[in-house]
């Protein structure tokens, strides 16, 4: 059996097979879904992550299912395919305007049995991370295609407490998780507010607002940047005095990223190998984690990543990541990879002005405009290089690069605040569920019946009555004795 329980529970719990307090939903023989003219249908994106009820369903024509997992009201929806299990996609549907509903073939639909356990009771204990872990080691299949089969599932060892203290335990964590999940939803609104003072500072430093004083103050002692200006276009929003329209090309080099094949890289550092950096690692920062690493050979010295210069994911699988850019803010004894893009900007200009430019929502919006006419899951290098940017006086972009590493410093301090109290939310959780399953998150009764004896009282209802078998008569029967050698069938002399 497949276990992650301690013995240290209360007495009057049962350790058991998943199999033997559940059951897996299967189509009856005789359902024909011809007789209804639309059937609910649940496809995997409409399975939440862990959300005890979900509502969503698309109705289907009954005579356009060809395939799907029959499930019936009330069954807890079990992503068991990659990575939707890991990422903990389940729910339940309750209320369908059929007897049933058909899911995508990637649920496993589960049920509880009645008078033996609490279907909340079981999807929460499907959350615990000791328990995904045991059943993510259990799934078979090629990469990227692994499945939790429902024998690894049946399989599966849980800590059975009377069915009293079942319902105690789940009114327990839902007034716990009530009361965390408000928490946890204020500090994410938190985070929308922080996000969007962020963007609203960098809009008004790319559209002058944000040193329009300190310009006021200095007027007539700003020279205009000495770079190609953008004049023939038409339609351009207007600047602030002394400001110009450029071209990224006029004042960076674009650099391709490295080119190599997956047989070609490692996930460990080994010698004459050098660290890649990839489009995952790009947020509003790089992240130096989950590097691969390929032959120093294979990237040419260009490519080394230097202090500010800027990555660009110009390819990906998600749109919300093709256009992220990050500046290096030391240099990197390694690359980049080939669905990445170098920005190195050149010495007339203020390196980190143009690093936040790559952050700014002017930079995001004109990511935006390029989806028009174009798949936006891969950038062109003329994306980049032609794109404009709004480029103020060399003094200008030094106090803008002041005042706005002061102003983000704040957004730093509160995001970091926010995405720790967000990682203990998540650790409480944990704990309350360690705690729900190990018997310490509501006190046991004396007066409970015992899971044994539920267990007990089950098996001996599945145990077939064996019929008593009639007592055999024995029959006589005479043998007569053979009088003659022909009699006894032997041969004669």
């Amino acid at each position: 059996m497949l276990t992650s329980i301690t013995n240290d529970l209360p007495l009057n719990w049962q350790i058991v097979r998943f199999t033997e307090v559940t059951t897996f939903t299967k189509k009856p023989k005789d359902l024909r879904y011809s007789e209804y003219n639309e059937v609910p249908f649940v496809p995997m994106n409409l399975i939440p992550i862990a959300t005890l009820f979900s509502k969503e369903y698309i109705l289907k024509p009954s005579d356009t299912l060809s395939s799907g997992t029959y499930f019936e009201p009330g069954d807890i929806l079990l992503a068991k395919i990659t990575p939707s299990f890991e990422n903990g996609k389940q729910s339940i549907i309750e209320d369908l305007p059929t007897p049933f509903g058909i899911g995508t073939t990637e649920i496993i639909p589960i049920r509880e049995i009645e008078g033996i356990s609490d279907k909340i009771y079981l999807f929460y204990y499907l959350l615990v991370p000791d328990v995904r872990a045991l059943l993510t080691a259990r799934m078979k299949g090629t990469t990227g295609r692994l499945r939790l089969g429902t024998e690894a599932l049946a399989d599966l060892e849980i800590p059975l407490p009377p069915l009293t203290e079942q319902h105690r335990i789940v009114a327990k964590l839902e007034v716990l998780f009530t009361q965390l999940d408000a928490a946890v939803d204020n500090l994410k609104k938190a985070q929308v507010q922080v996000h969007r003072y962020r963007q609203s500072v960098l809009k008004a430093a790319f559209e002058g607002e944000l040193t329009r004083e300190w310009r006021e103050g200095h007027s007539g002692e700003l020279e205009p940047m000495s770079v190609s200006e953008v004049s023939e276009m038409d339609n351009l929003p207007e600047l602030p005095d002394g400001w110009m329209w450029t071209k990224v090309k006029d004042i960076s080099e674009f650099i391709r990223g490295v080119s190599y094949k997956k047989n070609q890289s490692s996930k460990t550092p080994i010698d004459d190998y050098v660290p890649i950096l990839r489009a995952n690692n790009i947020n509003t920062q790089l992240y130096y984690e989950d590097l691969v690493y390929v032959q120093r050979e294979k990237v040419k010295d260009e490519q080394f990543v230097k202090i500010y210069d800027i990555i660009i994911a110009m390819s990906s699988g998600s749109k919300h990541l093709v256009g992220k850019a990050a500046q290096a803010y030391q240099d990197f004894e390694g690359g980049f990879g080939t669905f990445c893009g170098l920005v190195r900007v050149s010495e007339e200009v203020n390196k980190k002005f143009i690093g936040l430019f790559f952050q700014s929502p002017v930079y995001r919006n004109e990511i935006s405009r390029l989806s028009i006419g174009i798949n936006i899951n891969n950038l062109r290098r003329e994306n980049i290089e032609t794109m404009l940017i709004p480029l103020p006086p060399l003094a200008e972009q030094e106090q803008i690069v002041s005042e706005l590493e002061r102003y983000l410093s704040v957004a730093d301090s509160a995001e970091a605040t926010l995405d720790a109290e967000l990682k203990r939310a998540e650790r409480l959780r944990q704990s309350i569920l360690k705690h729900a399953f190990s018997g310490k998150l509501v006190p046991q009764d004396p007066n409970d019946e015992p899971a044994s004896v539920l267990l007990e009282k089950i098996r001996e209802e599945k145990e077939p009555q064996q019929p008593k078998q009639p007592k055999r008569k024995r029959i006589k029967t005479k043998v007569k004795k053979p009088t003659s050698a022909k009699q006894l069938s032997l041969p004669l002399d």
